[in-house]
């Protein structure tokens, strides 16, 4: 039987911050379902590393990859979810700095 996934429920990465997370602390997960999971990942490494040319151009990939296909309408739950989320991510952070 094959080992699960590095990152997986199975197989949760050395830096899995889920049992880390404070009650209030709002969380957003992105799962490898999600077609642009694993772009979206490397682009949030390139930036944490300062690698400023690599997420450049992992950035225009990604807009490659999205200008094909009709964006979510604007009125979307999941897409008012998401920058809700972003908001109240931003605001916890100011409030527990």
């Amino acid at each position: 039987m094959s080992e699960a996934p590095i990152g997986s429920k199975a197989n949760p990465s050395q830096f899995d911050c889920y049992e880390d997370l404070a009650k209030d602390e709002p969380y957003f997960v992105i799962r490898a379902h999600d077609s642009l999971s694993d772009a979206l990942v490397e682009l949030h490494a390139y930036i944490g590393a300062g690698q400023s040319g690599a997420a450049h151009n992992k950035l225009a990939d990604i807009m490659e990859m999205t200008a094909q296909t009709a964006p979510r309408p604007s009125g979307s739950p999941k897409y008012r979810e998401t920058f809700a989320i972003s908001a109240a991510m931003e605001r916890w952070r100011l409030k527990n700095a």
